[in-house]
């Protein structure tokens, strides 16, 4: 897990409409980068609406919200369309780039060790500085827990 004022690592993913989204793109703004396990699962459908409810709040305060997940574009189309979601979300089959972000780790389920995505969240300022971080993240009352440090982080 990377820590406040490190400078966040660059990114290059294909979004749900295949289009590249890359943060070099993006200076200038802020980033809510969330990283999540599987599209269309229990946990993760929660967090995406919530996101999605809260975009216009997010808009609001400049921050564009990114979902990243190892699932294909197709899949990610897919749960958009499902779930009438707002919020773009990032592609990245390879794990690169959730290795950077240190939320690719070994995890246990019933025992069983494997590789997985822990559930995270940074927000990264306009100059691609890290200024918040959330591990092993609980969905609920999450997204209402980072809009309020993002308004801090604004001013």
């Amino acid at each position: 897990m990377l820590e406040p004022e490190t400078i966040a690592p660059e990114f290059c993913l294909g979004n749900q409409d295949d289009v590249e989204i890359c943060s070099r793109d993006l200076r200038g703004k802020w980033i809510v980068l969330y990283f999540y396990p599987r599209d269309s699962t229990p946990g993760c459908t929660t967090q995406a609406c919530e996101f999605s409810d809260a975009i216009d709040d997010y808009d609001d305060l400049g921050a564009i919200i990114l979902g990243v997940s190892a699932d294909s574009t197709q899949s990610h189309r897919n749960f958009i369309t499902k779930k009438s979601l707002t919020i773009t979300l990032l592609s990245d089959p390879t794990t690169q780039m959730m290795q950077e972000y240190g939320v690719w780790a070994m995890k246990k389920n019933y025992g069983k060790e494997y590789m997985g995505i822990v559930r995270s969240t940074y927000i990264i300022n306009p100059k691609g500085v890290i200024k918040a971080a959330w591990t092993n993240v609980k969905v609920k009352d999450h997204v209402a827990k980072v809009k309020e440090e993002l308004v801090k982080l604004i001013g």
